[in-house]
């Protein structure tokens, strides 16, 4: 136990490995002079501060004796001038502070009439009321330092998730690699056909996202690393011929990964309309099993709360899943030997080792970052 002032120890009153000691009971005695030490050689602790353990989840009324001054006629009580040092244990001002009792307003009955924790209780309870008997209301010494708490059921979906993610961390061995991927190009490719759809009547208020064109440049990518896009069965290993892209979407009700089907497969505009249908009816509780049961690698994307990389657990049996960061400008150096400010986005794959190897993964986040880089290679 660390004390929590400076000091010198002056008498242990509890021995070292004693057991089912009450709480509030003075364990030592700390002096703030190390001339005071001498003077509790031989003190004994003649009250133990015990705490009634409550009786109920709100409160419990208990009844405390009040100690009048007159039984404590042994007790040396002298009252302290304005301004003079109040002279008290350790264990004594914590109780103080807590109970909001004002030291120089305590008589103290310890050693040179310094103030101990008794002193304090007593004063507390002097205070409430002059009765030889009243009722208080049962209070932990350390009941600021944990605030109230609220018990919140785990949902189906949330249980799921847990037990899921928990098996994947203890049972896939994962590794993690990162690149920084140069946006420029892409948002400019993004600008000019959101300006298209804009105009376009037939659109309906389509509107391309970076989320779109990262799901597109995965789904490339694990058309041109296939060792990626696959699942470990235990015996064997399960390779896809098409790139179905689980979302990840946060709801109420927990973490839900709907499925874009065949995302090599479909443009930037589709995907963008199947995205935005997934993820609303992730939110309303109107997906079905099929809609979450299939993929074959996952995207989980935090950029738009600020996040600059993360590293996402894997969601067996996929081999992979690409934790998306949010974009950033930096100043880098260019061909000409200059400088230039570039927009730059981190991305991290996290793999199951067991499927894929280091460099698989790195030819994967190559191939993702060069899609990404350059769009338009992801129409040839």
């Amino acid at each position: 136990m660390e004390a929590t002032d400076d000091g010198y120890l002056a008498a242990i009153l509890v021995p070292e490995g004693a057991t089912d000691v009450e709480v509030g009971t003075p364990v030592c005695v700390m002096c703030e002079e190390a001339s005071a030490v001498a003077a509790f050689k031989d003190y004994k602790a003649t009250e133990t501060v015990t705490t009634e353990p409550a009786k109920s989840a709100v409160e419990t009324a208990v009844t405390m004796p009040v100690v009048r001054a007159s039984t404590r006629a042994t007790a040396r009580m002298s009252a302290r001038a304005s301004g003079e040092r109040v002279f008290a244990s350790p264990l004594a001002r914590r109780l103080a502070e807590e109970r909001g009792v004002r030291l120089e307003t305590v008589s103290g009955s310890g050693p040179n009439g310094r103030v101990i924790a008794e002193d304090v209780l007593t004063a507390r309870a002097s205070s409430a009321s002059e009765a030889v008997t009243h009722t208080v209301v049962a209070e932990h010494p350390l009941s600021k330092f944990f605030p109230d708490f609220e018990d919140v059921s785990v949902s189906a979906i949330k249980r799921v998730t847990a037990e899921r993610l928990t098996e994947s961390k203890q049972q896939v061995p994962h590794f993690y690699l990162t690149v920084d991927v140069r946006l420029d190009n892409m948002m400019g490719i993004r600008e000019t056909l959101n300006k298209q759809l804009a105009d376009d009547k037939a659109a309906e208020g389509a509107k391309i996202s970076v989320n779109d064109f990262i799901v597109k440049a995965s789904a490339k990518a694990l058309l041109a690393v296939p060792d990626v896009n696959a699942s470990w069965l235990g015996d064997k290993i399960r390779k896809y011929k098409k790139a179905d892209i689980s979302v990840a979407v946060q709801t109420e009700r927990g973490l839900m990964v709907p499925i874009v089907r065949s995302a090599c497969c479909l443009g930037l505009k589709s995907i963008s309309a199947e995205v935005k249908s997934l993820a609303g009816r992730a939110r309303s509780g109107s997906l079905t099993p099929q809609d979450m049961t299939g993929g074959t690698f996952t995207i989980s994307n935090l950029g738009m709360f600020g996040v600059k990389n993360f590293a996402a657990i894997v969601n067996p049996p996929q081999a992979a899943i690409l934790a998306v960061g949010g974009a950033r400008k930096e100043v880098v150096k260019n061909a000409e030997g200059g400088y230039e400010e570039v927009l730059v986005m981190s991305a991290t794959l996290s793999c199951d080792h067991r499927v894929v190897d280091g460099a698989v993964g790195a030819q994967w986040l190559q191939s993702f970052k060069c899609y990404l880089e350059d769009p338009m290679t992801m129409l040839l």
